[in-house]
């Protein structure tokens, strides 16, 4: 009898990867890719996925990241739901679906999964991202594409991903007292240089909340346990925190002298010195950037508590030299100086990037290194085949 899987396909950078892995353990992969106009209700969509569950006879439904209507629409088929995060926190997970009996949930960072089992959650996993260096190694080796550049992928310095310039917190800023804001900048400036934990959200009081809600609206749906805090933290704090880091770091580089590339979908004018690229295509150009750069930068969002985020795996995949913030559960799976980077701070970040643009056999046997890892011990296939054992384990 052959194995089935229902896939929900949306704007995940790995669901092919991924889907890949499952066919090489012998399943069969459908996908359904219509929109969803709400994580927790959409009763169009959940009519249709329902009609879908039931001709398809699917062993389980699959998804990147974690969706409350996919959820609720297993529990009523009894179909197995497994979802694998790649953000933290994921506010779709704060939803009262988490404790269906059909979940299987598979989180990047271990420190969301600590959150979630002192919840009650019983089925949820811890599963770090991976890449697929086979696939990675072919595009970053390809040809370049007539009437391409090949200057267009090759950079000393370079940053691939958001400015989050298109923030929550610049748009109610002009309406903050002073108090607040002069309070929110000095937090957030000290988170920019604060690895490896988040102070955003403890420094939400109750007090610093009732005068936040004057100015900020917290929106619920029905089964939602999410708070002001943490929407407020996240979804505005954490993003705006990440615009000043990036917009501040590579603009400090820039300054040494050595050239810096970004390429990326956000406004860069305000990046002084910092040369703007354009976008690349994840599936065919970003590799072959990530190949063909001396140091590629990866500024980790400080939303993410511990967990290691998908562009270290996929720089390392692909060959390149990662030069990373720090990050928790980096030295479990890493070591810096032998196969990547970890910079604790700007100045650090600058003195890093200086000795390592200089010192060529030594980066170079570090990103070497780097993939060696990465092909024995994180493949996506490889954390398939943990989920699966997982979930033969605790069905």
């Amino acid at each position: 009898m052959s194995r089935k899987i229902l896939f929900y396909r949306w704007k995940a950078y790995n669901y092919l990867d991924i889907r890949q892995a499952f066919k090489s353990f012998g399943y069969e992969v459908d996908e359904i890719s219509q929109k969803l106009e709400s994580y927790d209700i959409d009763r169009a969509f959940a009519g249709e996925f329902d009609r879908t569950l039931i001709k398809g006879q699917y062993d389980f439904v699959f998804t990147v990241n974690y969706f409350p209507v996919i959820s609720n629409a297993c529990e009523r088929r009894g179909v197995p739901y497994v979802a694998w995060t790649c953000d933290n926190p994921l506010i779709s997970m704060y939803h009262k679906s988490v404790f269906n009996d059909v979940n299987f949930i598979f989180s990047f960072d271990r420190t969301n999964v600590a959150e979630f089992k002192k919840l009650g959650v019983e089925k949820i996993f811890y599963l770090p991202l991976a890449a697929n260096p086979d696939r990675l190694t072919k595009a970053a080796t390809a040809p370049v594409p007539e009437g391409v550049d090949p200057a267009l992928y090759e950079n000393h310095i370079s940053f691939a991903g958001s400015l989050y310039e298109r923030n929550s917190y610049d748009k109610i800023e002009p309406q903050l007292p002073d108090y607040l804001r002069g309070y929110f900048d000095g937090i957030m400036t000290m988170q920019s240089d604060l690895f490896g934990s988040n102070m955003l959200s403890e420094s939400l009081t109750t007090d610093v909340l009732e005068q936040v809600s004057e100015y900020f609206t917290l929106k619920k749906t029905e089964g939602s346990f999410s708070d002001l805090a943490l929407v407020f933290a996240t979804t505005v704090l954490g993003f705006k925190t990440a615009q000043i880091e990036r917009t501040r770091d590579l603009m400090a580089l820039a300054k040494t002298g050595i050239p810096v590339s970004i390429y990326s979908n956000s406004d860069t004018s305000d990046l002084i010195g910092v040369q703007y690229k354009g976008g690349l295509e994840y599936w065919t150009e970003l590799p072959k950037m990530y190949r063909n750069t001396r140091i590629n930068l990866n500024f980790t969002i400080p939303n993410i508590a511990s967990g290691i985020p998908l562009r270290v795996f996929d720089i390392m995949g692909a060959g390149g030299f990662c030069l990373t913030n720090f990050q928790a559960e980096i030295p479990e799976y890493f070591t810096d100086g032998q196969d990547i980077a970890v910079f604790y701070g700007m100045e650090d970040l600058v003195e890093k990037a200086k000795y390592y643009e200089t010192h060529d056999s030594e980066r170079e046997v570090i990103a070497a290194r780097g993939m060696r890892k990465i092909r024995e011990q994180h493949t996506v296939g490889q954390r398939i085949a943990r989920l699966l054992s997982v979930m033969k384990e605790n069905s």
